[in-house]
C-alpha cells in the first residue's frame, strides 16, 4: 500500500506542475465505467456499481491538499446546483496524507455536497488509472464513460447537460 501511495504522489505531484493534461491510458471515453468498491469515510465499502449504469454519475478524485481541486471547487458546486437532482455526484478522496477526519472537515468547511468517498486502498485509483487529483470522470446512465479530464480549468458543463436529459 505504501507503494502505491507513493506512486500516486509521485504522479499528483507532476499534475500540480501542469505537467499532465490527458490521460494516456486506462478507462476512457466510451468506455464501460469500473464499478469498483470504495470504502465511505466510516471504513464501510460501497459499489460504485450501486450508481453506474442506473444514473448518470459525476467521480472527482481529489485530496484536500489539491489546489487545481480547490480552484475547480466551485465549478463543481454549481454543477451540483444545476445537475444534482438527476447526476450522481461522488467525491473520491485519494488518501495521501489524508485522514477521514481532514477530509470530513473540509467537505463541511467547503459545503461540498458530493457522496464522499476515501479510497484507502487504491481500489479505484488503481481501476481509473488515476492520473492527477482533480480528474474527473463522468459517465452517462448507461455507465459508458462520457468525459475525463483534470485540472484548474476543465469544461464539463456540455457533458453534464447531456448525460442529465432523460
Amino acid at each position: 500500500m505504501k507503494q502505491l501511495a507513493g506512486a500516486v504522489a509521485a504522479v499528483l505531484v507532476l499534475a500540480g506542475s501542469g505537467a499532465l493534461q490527458a490521460q494516456e491510458a486506462g478507462p476512457g471515453v466510451g468506455d464501460k465505467a469500473p464499478a469498483v468498491v470504495v470504502h465511505d469515510l466510516s471504513g464501510k465499502p460501497v459499489d460504485l456499481g450501486q450508481f453506474l449504469g442506473r444514473r448518470p454519475v459525476f467521480l472527482e478524485f481529489w485530496a484536500t491538499w489539491c489546489e487545481s481541486c480547490k480552484a475547480l471547487l466551485p465549478r463543481v458546486q454549481a454543477s451540483q446546483a444545476a445537475y444534482g437532482n438527476t447526476v450522481e455526484f461522488i467525491g473520491i478522496n485519494v488518501t495521501v496524507n489524508q485522514t477521514p477526519d481532514a477530509v470530513r472537515a473540509y467537505l463541511e468547511q467547503h459545503r461540498l455536497r458530493l457522496h464522499p468517498l476515501y479510497d484507502d486502498e487504491g481500489t479505484s485509483i488503481r481501476a481509473y488509472q488515476v492520473p492527477a487529483t482533480s480528474y474527473v470522470v463522468i459517465a452517462d446512465r448507461t455507465g459508458r464513460i462520457v468525459y475525463t479530464g483534470m485540472g484548474a480549468s476543465q469544461k464539463f458543463d456540455d457533458a453534464l447537460r447531456q448525460v442529465s436529459q432523460p
